[in-house]
């Protein structure tokens, strides 16, 4: 096979292994394992622990001492180990453990998984700009593979969807040593301070007024992230008394993989957009549609309201795509070019580090207050609480976000 193709079955696998579980956990352990919000919220959070610091020391080893693909490899075998173990214990304390290794190893290998690729592209000769988004979008086609593998074979609620992960983990670790080797540059990573290794010479961007704002939102809307992931399946399982043979309540990954649809689609948009309307408004249009992403959820079921809930997923596209690309584009612009590999990797930390933890703990805190004592759920309300909290920060972004740095039109 060509490198490129070696490159493209990679990231099939990468994303293959994340979209096995990620959208259909939250159904698993709430059916299952009847696990409560707040402790789903604090499962989901631990991807959010991981990416704090993981994806910093796992990069400090695959710089300075060991080839990348070894250290991607290896951390893709301790965290399919921690599945396997997962689908074995019931209660939440073991369960939460075992999947907070699993995050831990998994998280740094998505940064490990771009080092790889940028590094045998690079040395093979090849333009990294023009290989490497044809070789990536096929992570996403990955994910949303998986998930419909895990709905076809009926796994949703089943523990079976993690061995379809670790399974594929497995591979992906055996394979990643028959991909051309990534050494450490030495001389370049001997250079570098422990502090700058690990990103934390970005920090000196709070510095600025409106910097240090746009970061608190980051933060602010990364705890959006994962609260469809979480529980976007137990929204739909619960209405499987009312709708029993509907399609949501029949495949909930089918109608939920839509949203990855939609994020391939968004990302063509993202041109004319910021042409257009600029980063700022961009950012703006990406919380709005975070406002209409759950007010739907509240309004739509799975059955005479179903196109609602698909509107919702179309609309994810937008809320994802438009926040991360465009905040990363900003923090490229404001950052000095010295730090700038650092300022993006604390922009991911205050998304899918910080935020995500609070996201985590925050949304199952919401959805076990709007549960009653006989286990019911009031879903309308659990959605339109989180359509609230984007709606305030949407007002609140436009009051206070003006940095003249960029360009506001």
């Amino acid at each position: 096979m060509s490198i490129k193709i070696r490159l493209t079955v990679m990231n099939f696998l990468q994303f293959f292994v994340w979209g096995s579980w990620l959208i259909s956990l939250g159904g698993y352990m709430g059916a299952q394992l009847g696990f409560s919000g707040l402790q789903i919220g604090s499962v989901y959070s631990t991807m959010g622990i991981a990416s704090v610091f993981m994806p910093g020391l796992l990069g400090i080893v695959a710089d300075r001492w060991i080839n990348a693909e070894r250290v991607f490899a290896v951390s893709h075998f301790i965290g399919a180990s921690a599945l396997i173990a997962a689908t074995r214990v019931t209660d939440f304390q073991t369960f939460y453990i075992l999947m907070l290794i699993n995050s831990l190893f998994y998280m740094p290998t998505l940064a490990l998984s771009n080092s790889v690729c940028y590094n045998v592209l690079t040395r093979k000769g090849y333009d990294v700009v023009k290989a490497f988004p044809p070789i990536r979008v096929w992570g996403t086609v990955g994910f949303i593979v998986a998930m419909w593998a895990v709905d076809f074979m009926g796994w949703t609620k089943s523990t079976h969807q993690l061995y379809q992960a670790a399974g594929a983990g497995i591979f992906l670790g055996c394979y990643a040593f028959t991909v051309p080797p990534s050494p450490p540059f030495l001389d370049e990573t001997r250079q570098k301070s422990l502090a700058s290794s690990l990103g934390l010479d970005a920090f000196i961007l709070f510095k600025h007024k409106d910097t240090a704002l746009f970061f608190i939102f980051s933060l602010m809307l990364g705890a959006a992230l994962q609260i469809t992931n979480a529980f976007g399946g137990p929204f739909l399982d619960d209405f499987k008394a009312i709708y029993p043979d509907s399609f949501g309540v029949q495949h909930p990954n089918l109608l939920l993989s839509i949203s990855q649809i939609s994020e391939t689609f968004f990302i063509l948009l993202i041109p004319f957009f910021l042409t257009r309307f600029g980063i700022r408004n961009v950012i703006l249009f990406s919380i709005l549609a975070w406002v209409l992403r759950f007010g739907l959820f509240g309004m739509g079921n799975p059955d005479d309201k179903l196109y609602l809930l698909v509107l919702s997923m179309i609309i994810y596209g937008m809320a994802f795509d438009f926040f991360n690309i465009s905040g990363s584009l900003y923090v490229e612009k404001v950052a000095d070019r010295k730090i700038r590999s650092s300022a993006q990797g604390l922009f991911m930390v205050m998304t899918n580090g910080f935020g995500a933890i609070i996201g985590g703990y925050g949304s199952g805190w919401v959805v076990d207050h709007f549960t009653s004592t006989e286990g019911i759920r009031d879903w309308p309300s659990i959605w339109f609480t989180f359509s609230g909290y984007a709606l305030a920060l949407a007002v609140l972004f436009l009051l206070v976000f003006r940095d003249k740095r960029i360009a506001v039109r």
